[in-house]
């Protein structure tokens, strides 16, 4: 347990961010299966609108270092891909 006024502190600051990157975290998840829901339904314009917003969400993540840049490139390349890989 933590003895100090600060180290309690840090570890109350700490519960809240951790729930708060954790809601992050999870709409980012929910944006990629959107995504990911609309290309397996086969609809290319509908996935093509989902992904712009999915887009949107990735990068806004992103700069909030909750993942990394390179990780939010390589889901809206891979998704990118997949739609334009739709016939």
């Amino acid at each position: 347990m933590a003895n100090s006024a600060q180290a309690r502190k840090r570890a109350r600051q700490s519960v809240a961010r951790n729930k708060h990157n954790s809601s992050l975290r999870s709409a980012l998840r929910t944006a990629i299966k959107r995504v990911r829901a609309a290309i397996a339904a086969g609809d290319k314009a509908a996935a093509s609108e989902i992904f712009q917003k999915a887009s949107s969400t990735i990068d806004r993540i992103a700069d909030k270092n909750i993942i990394h840049k390179n990780k939010a490139a390589r889901h809206k390349s891979r998704l990118a891909s997949a739609i334009k890989a739709m016939a």
